[in-house]
């Protein structure tokens, strides 16, 4: 075996055209022209094309926070539909189980409800479940990219990583927080008597 013509700095991913070869530590590294990452094909020739991959990776972090809020909001949207359609129906759904709730009252008399009848659980219908399902697969598949990238152990890109991860969460996660006086800051969750 000829020593004499190995890396020991990085794998030779070369095989390309002409004497391109990639650079790729498996260590810390802050390598810019000739890096590769993924694929030979991404073979980084010049410091604009690094910088379009440093400005790709920030873009991609910031989707994946994007990607995070609007699951959350999609979410909200179905649950916000569920309470309206509750208190439309008066409290109540038109069900086959409304039939079956058990009754108030220690002789077994129909009575009234309790003041404060909690809005039933929402069970997602499978068309909003595909959504939801494919809204975490794009999250996954994102964020999966993003450790693919991490895994390179450049030093750019990984400060370009967080660099995304702060800019994502400053943009998509600037929402209320909930305030409540007790000791610990939680919150009963009761969605009762809104």
């Amino acid at each position: 075996m000829d020593h004499d013509s190995m890396d020991h700095g990085g794998m030779d991913m070369g095989g390309g055209s002409g004497d391109r070869q990639c650079k790729i530590d498996m260590l810390f590294n802050v390598n810019t022209i000739g890096s590769c990452f993924f694929t030979k094909n991404f073979y980084i020739e010049t410091h604009g094309q690094f910088a379009g991959a440093c400005i790709l990776t920030v873009g991609l972090v910031v989707a994946l926070e994007a990607l995070r809020r609007g699951t959350r909001e999609y979410d909200r949207l179905i649950s916000n539909r569920h309470v309206a359609e509750y208190r439309a129906n008066g409290g109540s759904y038109a069900s086959p189980l409304k039939n079956s709730t058990p009754k108030y009252g220690s002789d077994g008399d129909n009575v009234a409800a309790p003041p404060c009848n909690p809005i039933p659980a929402l069970r997602p219908s499978l068309a909003q479940q595909s959504i939801r399902a494919f809204l975490h697969m794009l999250q996954f598949g994102t964020a999966y990219i993003i450790m693919l990238l991490a895994m390179y152990y450049n030093g750019y890109i990984l400060l370009c990583i967080v660099l995304g991860a702060f800019i994502g969460y400053l943009v998509f996660n600037w929402e209320p927080l909930a305030i409540s006086e007790q000791p610990n800051g939680t919150v009963e969750s009761t969605v009762c008597c809104g």
